[in-house]
This record gives structure tokens, C-alpha cells and sequence, in this order.
């Protein structure tokens, strides 16, 4: 009796350990009572009621992933495709998820494929090519309204790969490459026109500093003509000024020297001598060589008579 009393407790014991359930976080137990939906647990302790109560569905509260392998689409152009997608979703409501539907993750794959080729049908090859965020928006909208009731939120759906046939895409390689030699040739045309406008405004500035140059040295040698002229007329009406002084100051020291008849008659006979070896022409002699004011009268007509000839 006493064995079987504590094989008793013991199954008692585990019976008992096996109601006692932990939920994790991020996670909840959907348990069902006698087949019916009974509560969902969250995280924490939680004690179940032993052969009538049971753990229906373990359900993961985490954002998941989802790579979907490529769908075969046709766009509006008649050009058939391979676009693979990822979906981002998160279970929000436990119950929903458990009874909404029948292995979700498939309603999704096939879900995300009709909505795909229904949104692609209506662009064009280019337009879905430069499409993504546009096409990612409406399939994460329609996915969302679609899988509400199954207590699944769509966060994200991106467009993994657009793999157009291979004759689209040889086309495309060809027409890119013409892209970008058309390019280089532009910018290689843009080169040589940009090098060409400086090589002519060096060139013109280049003018542009001689013409100023012979300019400036025109003007300083005006300048320095002109100065030079200058400086000879002063140096000229110096000497002149000078030779005027000399003569003034021979005059008056004769006047002061009161030299007498002899002397004056001396000097009047070197006068007309001089006059007479210069080139008058015609000499005009006072009846009176003695007298001064005869001689300087005669000196005045030879001066006249040779300015006349000349």
C-alpha cells in the first residue's frame, strides 16, 4: 500500500508541475478548454486545469520575415518578369492568428503574388523599374486590410530582385553603355569648348596688357621728349639770359671805366672788323668812325642787313 500511496503522490506531483506553464516575452499561449477557446496567455506563471484544459497554439509576438521566392509577373506592356519579395509582419492578436486561417504563411506567399501581378499590370516595363517605393506602399497596404482579420499586421513589403528576361536586360546593358558614351562625349565636348574660351581670353587679355604697355611707354617717352625740351629751352634762355648779363656788365664797366676817344676808337675799329668778316653783304661806314653814336648806328644796319639776307 505504501508504494502505491507514493507512486500516487508523485504522479500527483508531476501532473501538477505539468499545469504550472511560463510564458516568455514577446509570446503568447492560446489555450483551449474542452476544445473551445478558453483565454490567451501573456507573459508570466500561469496554471492550467490538468486532462481539460490544453495549449493550443504557441504564438511568436515578434516582428518576422518572410523572403518569398520569385513570382513571374506580366506588365502592362506584354514584358513577363521575376520579382521575389519580403514581407515584414508582426501577429497582433493572438486568437485571430490561431482560427483566422489555415497556415498563414502560405495565405501570405499567395496573398503577396496576386496583389504583385495585380499592381505590376497596371505599369509599364520602365515605370516598374523606377517604381520600387511606390509598388512596396501598395502591396503593404493591401497585404495590411487583407491579413487584419487574421490578426497579422504587414509593417513592410519590399521588393527583393526585378529580374526582367534576358533579351530586356541585353537591351538595356547596350542602351546604358550608349547612356554613358553619349555622356563622355558631351562632357569631353564641354572640355575642349571650356579650354578653348580660356585659351582665347588668355590670348586676348595677353593683347590686352601689351596694348596698355606700348601705351604706357608712348606716354613716358612724351614725357621724357617733352622734359627734355623742356630743359633745353631753360638751359637756352639761361645761357642767353647769361650772355645778356655778360654784355650788361661790360657796358657798364665801360661806362664806369669812362674810357677816353682813343680807346672807343680802337674798339669801333675791332667792331667793323668783325662785322666786316661775318656774312653782311653790305656795310654801311659812318662819315664820323670817331664818334660812338656813328659806330653803333653802322653796328645796327650790318645786324639788320644780315637778318635780311639770312
Amino acid at each position: 500500500m505504501e508504494y502505491v500511496l507514493i507512486v500516487f503522490v508523485v504522479l500527483v506531483l508531476v501532473v501538477l508541475a505539468s499545469c504550472i506553464k511560463i510564458v516568455p516575452q514577446a509570446h503568447a499561449y492560446v489555450v483551449e478548454r474542452l476544445g473551445g477557446y478558453q483565454a490567451t496567455w501573456n507573459v508570466g506563471i500561469h496554471i492550467k486545469v490538468p486532462f481539460i484544459d490544453r495549449i493550443a497554439k504557441k504564438v511568436l509576438l515578434k516582428e518576422q520575415v518572410v523572403d518569398f521566392a520569385p513570382q513571374p509577373v506580366i506588365t502592362k506592356d506584354n514584358v513577363t518578369m521575376k520579382i521575389d519579395t519580403v514581407v515584414f509582419f508582426q501577429i497582433t492578436d493572438p486568437k485571430l492568428f490561431a482560427y483566422g486561417v489555415e497556415r498563414p504563411i502560405m495565405a501570405i506567399e499567395n496573398l503577396t503574388a496576386t496583389t504583385l501581378r495585380n499592381i505590376i499590370g497596371d505599369l509599364e516595363l520602365d515605370q516598374t523599374l523606377t517604381s520600387r517605393e511606390i509598388i512596396n506602399t501598395k502591396m503593404r497596404v493591401a497585404l495590411d486590410v487583407a491579413t487584419d482579420p487574421w490578426g497579422i499586421k504587414v509593417n513592410r513589403v519590399e521588393l527583393k530582385n526585378i529580374i526582367p528576361p534576358a533579351a530586356i536586360q541585353d537591351a538595356m546593358e547596350k542602351q546604358m553603355k550608349a547612356e554613358r558614351e553619349r555622356r563622355e562625349a558631351i562632357l569631353r565636348a564641354e572640355g575642349e569648348k571650356t579650354s578653348a574660351i580660356l585659351v582665347s581670353e588668355g590670348k586676348k587679355q595677353s593683347v590686352i596688357l601689351q596694348a596698355e604697355a606700348d601705351k604706357e611707354a608712348a606716354i613716358l617717352r612724351a614725357e621724357a621728349k617733352k622734359e627734355a625740351t623742356i630743359r633745353e629751352a631753360e638751359g637756352q634762355a639761361e645761357a642767353i639770359l647769361a650772355v645778356q648779363k655778360a654784355n650788361a656788365d661790360g657796358i657798364r664797366f665801360l661806362n664806369d671805366s669812362n674810357p677816353g676817344n682813343a680807346v672807343l676808337q680802337l674798339k669801333s675799329l675791332e667792331a667793323f672788323a668783325k662785322a666786316a668778316d661775318g656774312k653782311a653783304t653790305k656795310i654801311i661806314i659812318p662819315s664820323e668812325i670817331q664818334g660812338i653814336a656813328g659806330l653803333v648806328k653802322s653796328l645796327t644796319e650790318v645786324g639788320n642787313d644780315t637778318n635780311i639776307a639770312e
